[in-house]
């Protein structure tokens, strides 16, 4: 769903020197929102290409990985080696008057062949660099490569994912990653507004492992706040009862009682009025000092019900209640397809629509992900260079 109006980074160039998931991912955002990006590859191509099953099989008979089009939309695509002293001066000629560098090489990498955010702002004193690794360009670990699965553990999510007496467990998603690549696209907004003040460009450092732990939000206050550090909890909330998933007699809902109205008519439509009318249960503190008092009444009243008939009364009633919907039951959701977040692209695949609707301003939509080099050819041309050979 968009609506009209320009988009609202049309006419800013970025140049994505990145390549599996959050660099791309933040280039895909800018990308939807209206920016020319223009991915460089190496004569290998981005590593996701080749993450499948599942794949993709393209018209011009290659195949990819269905990983790489969840975060490279809208882009158009070169190839550049950086050893190749040709290809490495394209590279400078395309950042040349580019507004923003995306990249997420190792730490030193890009100095060696000059493409270091000193170097290319020597040249271009507006541009808007930013760097993405794992742990940062400063600290003990900074040299270090950094991988979601690795960073989810060091950042504390792990220890507070999972059932109670059960392992450590990872997000279902690249969390880190994708976390990353939205605080990165924040920043570089930032960045851009910042120099529209000053006329100068600067270096953004975005680090894997600050973006994760930036996500721990009440989890780190409570235990600033105590000094005791939460437990996994599972479905529940460590903070909010009743708050998670309940077992019916046809399946599992979510509610979600946020306040002490909604757990007094949670309690009433399910005819348990004891509970509705106890004092040590009138505000949150007593439900979490009676946790599981309440909840074994609750999980005993709701087990007799379907899914269907919890879910009418909770919502005549005001209670939050929600399914755990499988992906095709999302995409079918009828909220879900009214705001249009599946889009069909140029090369017939589906994609899922970033999430931001303005009221005059549309998203950049359509542009399927490129193939490998897919405008090498186009963008050399346009700046008067012969094709790669």
């Amino acid at each position: 769903m968009t609506t009209g109006g320009t988009p609202a980074l049309a006419g800013i160039k970025v140049i994505e020197l990145a390549r599996i998931l959050a660099g791309p991912f933040a280039g895909q955002i800018l990308a939807d929102l209206g920016a020319e990006v223009i991915k460089v590859e190496s004569p290998a191509g981005d590593d996701t290409r080749q993450w499948g099953p599942p794949w993709v099989d393209r018209a011009d008979g290659n195949r990819e990985a269905s990983y790489y089009h969840a975060c490279n939309r809208g882009k158009r695509g070169v190839i550049a080696d950086f050893n190749d002293p040709a290809d490495l001066a394209f590279v400078r000629a395309l950042i040349a008057d580019a507004d923003v560098v995306i990249e997420n090489y190792k730490l030193g990498t890009l100095a060696r062949f000059g493409l270091d955010y000193e170097t290319l702002s020597a040249d271009n004193p507006g541009l808007v660099y930013c760097s993405i690794t794992g742990f940062g360009q400063t600290g003990p670990y900074a040299p270090r490569p950094g991988y979601d699965y690795v960073i989810q553990g060091m950042s504390g999510m792990m220890s507070l994912t999972g059932e109670p007496d059960g392992a450590p467990m990872r997000f279902g998603l690249s969390i880190s990653d994708m976390a990353c690549g939205l605080y990165s696209t924040i920043a570089i907004q930032a960045a851009l507004l910042a120099r529209a003040n000053t006329g100068r460009g600067q270096q953004i450092d975005m680090s894997l492992l600050d973006c994760s732990v930036g996500l721990l939000a009440n989890q780190a206050m409570s235990y600033f706040v105590t000094g005791e550090v939460p437990p996994r909890m599972g479905n529940a909330h460590a903070s909010v009862v009743p708050y998670q998933v309940y077992a019916l007699a046809d399946g599992h809902l979510i509610v979600a009682t946020a306040n002490d109205g909604q757990f007094l008519r949670l309690a009433r439509l399910l005819g348990l009025d004891a509970l509705a009318d106890d004092p040590r249960l009138q505000d949150n503190a007593g439900r979490l000092a009676h946790r599981d008092e309440m909840n074994a009444a609750l999980s005993a009243a709701m087990a007799v019900l379907t899914k269907a008939e919890m879910r009418e009364r909770c919502e005549a009633n005001n209670v939050p209640v929600g399914p755990i919907n499988r992906l095709d039951e999302v995409f079918a959701d009828l909220q879900v397809v009214a705001r249009g977040m599946k889009v069909e692209l140029s090369d017939g695949l589906a994609s899922v629509r970033s999430p931001i609707i303005f009221s005059d301003a549309s998203l950049a939509l359509g542009r399927a992900s490129p193939m490998h080099g897919e405008h090498d050819a186009e963008i050399r041309g346009a700046m008067g260079l012969p094709a790669r050979a």
